[in-house]
C-alpha cells in the first residue's frame, strides 16, 4: 500500500523532468529539433538550466547532459524547418522560457 502511494506521487514528477541529450544522429533521436532565430517563430522557448535540479517539468527549461542514459530526452537539431517535429528559441532569460504552441507540449512529455 505504502509503496504504491509512494509510485503515485512521485512518478508524475519523474515523467516530466527535462534533462536533455543532444544525439549525433537523426535515428537516435526521440525528437527533431530546429533552432529558430526569432522568438515568434518558435513553438517553444527554452532557458538552459546551469543546475539539473531546476530542470524539472516540461516549461521549456532544459538541463543538457553529458550522457545518453540518463537523459529524458533524445534530441536532434535539424538544418532544415521542414524536418523539425518541433522549433524552439533559446531565450536569455528564465522568465521568458515556455509554451508559444501547447499542441505541441506532448513531443516533449
Amino acid at each position: 500500500m505504502k509503496i504504491s502511494v509512494f509510485l503515485f506521487l512521485i512518478l508524475p514528477i519523474l515523467g516530466f523532468s527535462q534533462k536533455i541529450f543532444s544525439v549525433k544522429y537523426q535515428n537516435q533521436a526521440s525528437v527533431k529539433i530546429f533552432e529558430t532565430k526569432y522568438e515568434n517563430q518558435a513553438d517553444l522557448l527554452v532557458y538552459k538550466e546551469k543546475y539539473e535540479n531546476i530542470a524539472k517539468g516540461n516549461k521549456g527549461k532544459w538541463y543538457f547532459v553529458k550522457y545518453e542514459n540518463i537523459a529524458d530526452k533524445k534530441v536532434f537539431f535539424v538544418k532544415y524547418e521542414n524536418q523539425a517535429d518541433l522549433k524552439i528559441h533559446f531565450v536569455k532569460y528564465e522568465n521568458q522560457a515556455g509554451w508559444r504552441n501547447k499542441s505541441k507540449m506532448k513531443l516533449m512529455e
